[in-house]
């Protein structure tokens, strides 16, 4: 490609494809089989199926490019609908995020793992899934090194993610048939999930409260995420309960429980409530007792098996800097 120029525009990847038609060699024409997990669904849905290392705004675009066959024909709608019988081709050009899908080693601290899913306790600083700026040594980079078999997954068996600050908890799934049945048990709220944070600010008032205040793109800067007014701006809704488990005069200790999974909610919920994340300075928290992350941690996690049906729970040790910061502030925490 003489002239494929990536520009970073809202977090996706637009590619200028001015020279792409001049014969050149690095373009992969690549088959597609489509079965009955993709029936029924539109286009640009199953080609992220069928090829996870693109994203589907640049699927989109080859499909816009005339790039995508289905059984001959070229399709031009993203929105066309698929049929399981399907056979096709998609002309790929490689970009920084496919050349990202590379298995890189790493150390991988598992909890559990069994042949249809793993438990990892994600350290500070990992990022999950290559983006712009962090187009390696991601989690997935790690998994595909771990075992090839995640190559053939979506988003190598994701599920959900952590932002790169927060430590803790994640589920992978192993088998296609797990990553559904985690992706809905995620989206039906059957997913446990609580976190530990330090906050600014000593607590005042009751001890527990429930946020329901949705969550979309701060209108006044874009790069955040911030509690909006559905009538005004897009977002999404979003619960999060806060329980206040140890005060002190320079903040408190607060357990999280998500009841949906919106980008930064635990973050943005807690600045909303006038408690931001000790040293998360995105949402205005204030640095302190030596912290220089947000300090959230995922410290238990529970789901039922989605093949064996048994109840699944987890938990996690605060890392050396969150407890570093209990000690500073006076505070402890056992989770028995």
């Amino acid at each position: 490609m003489k002239n494929s120029n990536l520009i970073i525009s809202g977090g996706l990847e637009i590619e200028d494809f001015d020279d792409q038609a001049d014969g050149a060699t690095d373009v992969e024409l690549r088959p597609l089989v489509f079965g009955a997990l993709q029936h029924g669904s539109r286009l640009d849905r199953a080609l992220v199926d069928l090829v996870p290392e693109f994203s589907r705004s640049y699927l989109q675009q080859l499909i816009e490019l005339e790039g995508v066959k289905i059984n001959g024909v070229v399709v031009r709608k993203a929105s066309t609908r698929i049929k399981a019988s399907d056979k096709g081709s998609i002309e790929l050009r490689p970009t920084p995020q496919s050349q990202a899908f590379k298995p890189e080693a790493m150390a991988l601290d598992i909890i559990y793992e069994d042949a249809h899913l793993m438990v990892i306790n994600k350290p500070v600083g990992l990022v999950v899934h290559p983006a712009p700026g962090n187009w390696s040594g991601t989690l997935l980079n790690g998994l595909l090194a771990y075992d090839a078999e995640f190559l053939n997954m979506p988003r190598a068996g994701i599920v959900h993610r952590l932002d790169k600050d927060t430590s803790g908890l994640m589920v992978v799934a192993k088998t296609r048939a797990t990553m559904d049945a985690l992706i809905k048990a995620i989206a039906a709220r059957e997913v446990g999930r609580k976190y530990l944070a330090l906050a600014n600010r000593t607590w005042v008032g009751a001890r527990s409260v429930e946020i329901n205040q949705p969550i979309g793109r701060d209108p006044r800067n874009r790069l955040r995420m911030a509690v909006v007014d559905l009538t005004k701006n897009q977002g999404k809704l979003a619960k999060t309960e806060v329980e206040m488990l140890q005060n002190c005069p320079q903040g408190c200790l607060v357990r999280c429980t998500l009841h949906t999974g919106r980008t930064h909610q635990i973050r943005v919920h807690m600045a909303y409530l006038g408690h931001p994340l000790v040293a998360d300075e995105v949402y205005s928290g204030q640095k302190a007792a030596g912290m220089d992350r947000q300090a959230l941690h995922a410290y238990r996690l529970a789901f039922t098996h989605p093949e064996t049906l048994e109840l699944m729970e987890f938990t996690s040790e605060v890392p050396a800097d969150f407890r570093t910061a209990l000690l500073d502030w006076g505070l402890s925490y056992n989770e028995n």
